[in-house]
């Protein structure tokens, strides 16, 4: 474990034994199943979002389940686990915001009147930061021993796997209705590093008003699910943070400061997941690296669109103010944003937050392309450097995961996507030639903006960097073009 002194983009740098990116939901409800099976001190879930009715098990259709298997459900699952491993903790913290809903979601008020009355099971809800903050995190540590960190929450809308079939029963709410296909993923970490996690998950737990918790003794057994092949090991890892200023909290920027960094350290390629693209910072970061000779490609894939007109409003037209800025200083054309689409062309969400620089770097969290995860909201990134000492073995799987996210998305297999970019030499190339029927992905179309959603777009108003800039009379430093780096391109407005 390590200090990352005078760093203003690292915390701390901690050994992994075993590390291993897990893609979509399917597969880390199994895992996180499995390992929590394996628990034997403390489970500690930090999560944006929690729902006791969503199931870890989701079967084929017609598969039943077996006589003495756990339970299925989140809810009844861990008191059946707590009451199975004398001595074992539970410690759930989730955001404040919305906790009204919990009283809307058919069983669950039940199950947490349950959760009160097992002992070893305490559930917790986290105001500790300014108003409008989120404590957007999603961390999972267990026995201070194993952890994971990235884009996936423990509620509802999340579980898919890498096919995204589109009319797929499974994928169902626990209110039984039908919700589209959805992309995610996290990183899984044993070792050092999920010490150090769990120090943070403790002092995260304090601050939320929670008791005190010592750390774990060392345990006789990795809860490392036993059928998970770690693509890295004994690899070094770094940890960044954001969190807004809030009482004797300082304000970390970090996520931020090691978005700029690794973007500028590109000599090759970028390939990124983002549920969006709207921060002025990593678009800067993009357009100076993209106007210097030798430009990378940059193949970042997004969502189609939004989720809800509120996220819509701030977040869409944001990302096409900031496309057609870049564009103004990428003479190569390196930049290009796709959106992914099932065989039937549904649109498939993106959720994950990942990005790959030069097959060097792979970095997964919490943090989104968006104002809100640089300096308001609370995040947390985790990533793997194959140009440090003693990571150096990371490089091969980091290039089998970008060719693997790149065949999920086009409906080819890891080898068929290896041969296609030795062909093209770049990823844009590629998929420009492969064919758009089926599962593909497709350049995002730019659209005409009307006045009112330019003027949202560039107030930045409903994605904010600092809870200052909620206010409505904050003027100072305001809006999307502040640097000379990104100037305000010029725009066709389609009017109300």
């Amino acid at each position: 474990m390590g200090e990352a002194p005078e760093s203003k983009s690292v915390w701390r740098y901690g050994k992994a034994s075993k590390a291993h990116v897990i893609v979509d939901c399917a597969e880390y409800f199994r895992w996180i199943r499995e390992a929590m099976l394996n628990a034997q001190c403390r489970i500690l879930l930090i999560g944006w979002d929690f729902d006791t009715r969503i199931d870890l098990t989701i079967r084929k259709p017609g598969a039943k389940r077996r006589r003495g298997d756990p339970p299925d459900r989140v809810g009844d699952f861990i008191p059946w686990l707590v009451k199975r491993r004398p001595g074992l903790q539970v410690r759930v913290l989730k955001w404040n915001f919305g906790a009204m809903k919990m009283f809307v979601r058919g069983r669950m008020p039940l199950d947490l009147v349950r959760w009160w009355m097992t002992p070893g099971i305490d559930f917790k809800l986290d105001s500790a930061h300014p108003l409008g903050c989120s404590h957007h995190q999603k961390i999972v540590i267990i026995d201070d021993t194993f952890a994971v960190c990235g884009g996936i929450d423990m509620t509802g809308d999340r579980w898919d796997t890498p096919e995204h079939i589109e009319d797929d029963p499974r994928r169902r709410r626990p209110s039984g209705k039908s919700y589209g296909p959805w992309h995610d993923c996290t990183m899984a970490m044993e070792g050092d590093v999920a010490k150090i996690l769990g120090d943070y998950g403790r002092e995260r737990w304090e601050q939320a008003g929670g008791a005190p918790m010592d750390a774990c003794p060392p345990v006789d057994a990795s809860p490392w699910p036993e059928g998970l092949v770690a693509e890295h090991r004994n690899v070094e890892v770094g940890l960044s943070r954001t969190r807004a200023a809030y009482n004797d909290v300082a304000e970390t920027r970090e996520v931020e400061a090691l978005f700029v960094e690794q973007i500028g350290r590109a000599k090759r390629f970028i390939y990124a997941e983002s549920q969006y693209f709207a921060s002025r910072v990593v678009a800067e970061a993009i357009a100076l690296r993209l106007s210097q000779p030798d430009p990378p490609e940059i193949v970042l894939i997004n969502p189609e669109t939004a989720e809800g007109w509120l996220e819509q409003a701030a977040m869409d037209g944001a990302r096409i103010r900031l496309i057609a800025a870049i564009h103004e200083r990428d003479p190569a054309m390196r930049f290009s944003i796709w959106c992914p689409y099932g065989a039937k062309g549904t649109p498939i969400y993106v959720h994950s937050k990942l990005m790959i620089v030069d097959d060097e770097i792979v970095r997964v969290g919490s943090a989104n392309f968006n104002n809100r995860s640089m300096g308001l909201d609370s995040e947390f990134d985790v990533f793997i450097d194959a140009a440090r000492a003693g990571s150096e073995s990371a490089g091969p799987a980091i290039t089998a995961l970008r060719h693997k996210l790149l065949a999920e998305h086009t409906g080819q297999t890891p080898e068929i996507v290896a041969d296609l970019l030795a062909t093209n030499k770049s990823m844009a190339g590629m998929l420009d030639a492969l064919p758009k029927g089926g599962k593909c992905l497709r350049r995002l179309e730019l659209r005409e903006l009307t006045e009112t959603e330019l003027a949202i777009a560039d107030s930045e108003a409903l994605d904010p960097e600092r809870p200052e800039e909620m206010l409505p009379f904050y003027k100072k430093g305001r809006g999307l073009f502040r640097s000379r780096i990104l100037r305000r391109p010029k725009f066709m407005i389609r009017r109300n």
